[in-house]
């Protein structure tokens, strides 16, 4: 089954179960306990990217919930600015590309973020 992120205006998208578009923006809100505007200000860090629909409206992914989960503990429970939390995510993706592990302080968020990349 192949797996789409982002738009997919005028084709058929098959998406895997973490990366079905499922909730609106007020939806995905609720559920991270956030203002919706923090979800705006995320995507325009380039953090996530939720797919839209052929309105143009966002619709979030469990994927999407679960990274912004991480996002929160980052820079609620370990003070890390947005900025520092993109570097975070990318150095994760590369620590689990090549099986190096994380610092012992971040090693809980490493296995969250890594089961969902």
């Amino acid at each position: 089954m192949a797996t789409t992120r982002g738009s997919s205006r005028g084709s058929h998208t098959s998406f895997s179960e973490l990366d079905k578009p499922l909730y609106t923006i007020s939806v995905a809100a609720e559920i991270l306990e956030t203002h919706p505007r923090t979800l705006m200000l995320y995507e325009d860090a380039n953090l996530i990217e939720p797919h839209r629909t052929v309105t143009n409206r966002r619709r979030y992914s469990q994927r999407d919930i679960s990274k912004v989960q991480v996002i929160q503990t980052l820079t609620r429970e370990k003070g890390v600015t947005l900025a520092g939390v993109r570097h975070i995510l990318s150095l994760f993706e590369v620590m689990k590309r090549h099986r190096v592990e994380p610092p012992a302080d971040l090693r809980e968020i490493f296995d969250r973020y890594a089961q969902i990349i």
